[in-house]
């Protein structure tokens, strides 16, 4: 019976901080756009371009 004098205390913090959390979340747009994050791994992603090439001076260099 002495485990309740616990137990209550600790469920009472750990409920304090779940609706806290929660708050936090709404409060800084968490749950906004719950669509678009779970398209993103079903997206192709764009080609990166190509680097230009390269040229060194002995493919520049004119032949004698």
């Amino acid at each position: 019976m002495n485990i309740l004098l616990v137990l209550i205390p600790v469920t009472l913090v750990i409920l304090i901080v779940a609706v806290r959390l929660f708050f936090w979340a709404v409060n800084h747009q968490q749950f906004d756009d719950l669509d678009s994050p779970a398209q993103l791994p079903l997206m192709d992603d764009q080609p990166e371009p190509a680097p230009p090439a390269e040229t060194s001076e002995s493919d520049s260099a004119t032949p004698p």
